[in-house]
């Protein structure tokens, strides 16, 4: 495999470097820790949204950092979650003096790490919540964490809060804003091919020549079945129907409790679909997908979301949460109310996501 870097060391860095170049009215980087954030930072008297992850799922996180999304992201290394030095340095940077939400995704690595920031972010004065995403309903548990893994609803809930912050909305409103969409948004991907991470050069897993990985997610983990090839249409119905008719989900999850100054377990249960929803479908690449092939997956999930009863009301198409060049998809289904429908269409201006302007 032929990759575009210099040494393998240097990817996450010089990428980050690149992108400050690309877009210096919209971020600034700062190594050691790094950190991605917002021109304008910090804003006073604006609830921040901080979010982050591995590098290699470009353009998530640091893409959409900017007006109406994210004030700052914390880029790990390749598949590795950010540090909570990271996350302490980004909450810093941005802090307004209206709090702080980080927006996780669940995996151990990230809950762990941010929980320890938010902890030491506390210890300094700054008010800081946490909200967890675990939209993937493909599996469980896996290797990289206890519980459904957070995908494709990341960048709604980022979307979304970042234009109720923007629209003065306090700390709990924002946070109450994104536990809702997590638990009104659902995701499941596929894997065509593997991808091949700079520092190790051969393929995170093997697939063969006519075989694909359903349900896979962004780090190459293991997903629900490996399967012969099939036609788009196909892989999208499977994709599509485990969405649909996935089950309530009930997990406990932590999250920061205010009046008792210390982490507690919430009991969580979302809602299956129904007849009659209003939905906005996104159709993601992994990576190495082209548009064309993303757009043959929209048009089946679009005739089996009429089919179902189900009303598009807005997409997104393309390349959002990747694993840089893997071939396949993700679709993400969330449930959207009037709320949610107006912040998602308010003005967003970042390097990767921008209308209204």
């Amino acid at each position: 495999m032929k990759k575009l870097i210099n040494q393998p060391e240097d990817f996450v860095n010089e990428s980050l470097a690149g992108m400050a170049a690309a877009h210096a009215d919209l971020l600034q980087v700062q190594f050691e820790p790094t950190i991605v954030y917002r021109a304008d930072a910090p804003i006073q008297g604006k609830v921040a949204i901080i979010s982050g992850g591995g590098s290699g799922h470009e353009p998530m996180h640091a893409g959409f950092v900017g007006m109406g999304m994210l004030d700052a992201a914390c880029p790990g290394e390749v598949f590795t979650s950010p540090t909570p030095d990271q996350m302490l340095a980004a909450a810093k940077k941005v802090d307004g003096g209206a709090g702080i939400l980080n927006i996780v995704k669940n995996y151990s690595g990230d809950v762990m790490n941010f929980e320890m920031a938010t902890e030491l972010a506390r210890s300094q004065g700054m008010q800081v919540l946490n909200i967890l995403i675990d939209d993937d309903v493909a599996v469980k548990d896996s290797l990289y964490t206890q519980g459904r893994r957070g995908v494709g609803t990341t960048i709604l809930a980022e979307k979304i809060c970042g234009a109720a912050a923007q629209q003065g909305y306090n700390l709990q409103q924002v946070a109450s804003l994104c536990r809702r969409v997590n638990l009104n948004g659902r995701s499941m991907g596929m894997a065509l091919t593997s991808c091949i991470v700079p520092a190790k050069a051969t393929p995170t897993f093997e697939l063969g020549e006519f075989e694909i990985e359903m349900g896979i997610r962004i780090h190459g983990e293991p997903g629900r079945k490996r399967m012969p090839l099939k036609s788009a249409d196909e892989i999208t119905e499977i994709l599509a129907m485990s969405i649909i008719e996935d089950a309530p989900y009930s997990r406990t999850l932590r999250e920061w409790d205010e009046d008792q100054g210390e982490w507690v377990d919430v009991e969580l249960i979302d809602a299956r679909l129904e007849k009659g929803d209003r939905v906005l479908a996104v159709v993601n690449s992994m990576g190495g997908t082209p548009l064309s092939e993303l757009y043959i997956v929209y048009r089946k999930l679009a005739e089996i979301c009429q089919q179902q009863g189900l009303h598009i009301v807005r997409n997104l198409i393309g390349a959002y949460i990747t694993s840089l060049e893997m071939q396949g998809c993700s679709i993400t289904l969330l449930k959207l109310d009037d709320e949610m429908l107006q912040l998602w269409d308010a003005p967003v201006k970042t390097p990767s996501l921008r209308w209204g302007i």
